[in-house]
C-alpha cells in the first residue's frame, strides 16, 4: 500500500438506478476499499450531496470534471468500479484517459461486491 490515495470512479448519470442509487453504490464501493485498507477519494460520494443540497447541476461535466482534476492529479492511480453504467459513463472515460496519459495505474473492481451490504 502506498502512502497516498486512489481515485475511485463509479458511474453517476449513466447509473440505471438513478443518481441517488449511484451515490449509495459509490459509498458501498468506497467502504469496501476502506475495509481492505485502501485509501480512496470517491468523487461521487463527495459531490452528490453538494450538488443536490447546494443546487448545482449534477449532470454538468464542465463544473464537475475541473473540480475533480486536482484529485486525479494527486492520486496514485484509479480504480474503476464495474457497476452498471460504467462503460457508458462520459466521466469515467475522461478519467481513464487522464490517468492513462499520466502513466498512472488503472485498476478494475468487480461489481457487485461479495458481502452483505452490496446490492
Amino acid at each position: 500500500m502506498t502512502s497516498g490515495y486512489w481515485y475511485l470512479a463509479t458511474p453517476y448519470s449513466k447509473h440505471p438506478g438513478g443518481l441517488d442509487m449511484a451515490f449509495r453504490h459509490a459509498c458501498v464501493a468506497a467502504a469496501h476499499c476502506i475495509r481492505l485498507g485502501r485509501r480512496v477519494y470517491c468523487p461521487i460520494a463527495h459531490s452528490h450531496p453538494i450538488a443536490i443540497h447546494g443546487v448545482i447541476d449534477p449532470y454538468d461535466h464542465d463544473i464537475w470534471l475541473p473540480q475533480d482534476q486536482p484529485f486525479m492529479d494527486g492520486a496514485d492511480g484509479i480504480i474503476i468500479v464495474q457497476m452498471p453504467g460504467w462503460e457508458e459513463s462520459h466521466g469515467i472515460s475522461v478519467e481513464i484517459e487522464v490517468f492513462s496519459r499520466a502513466g498512472k495505474p488503472v485498476e478494475y473492481m468487480a461489481w457487485p461486491l461479495n458481502y452483505g451490504d452490496s446490492p
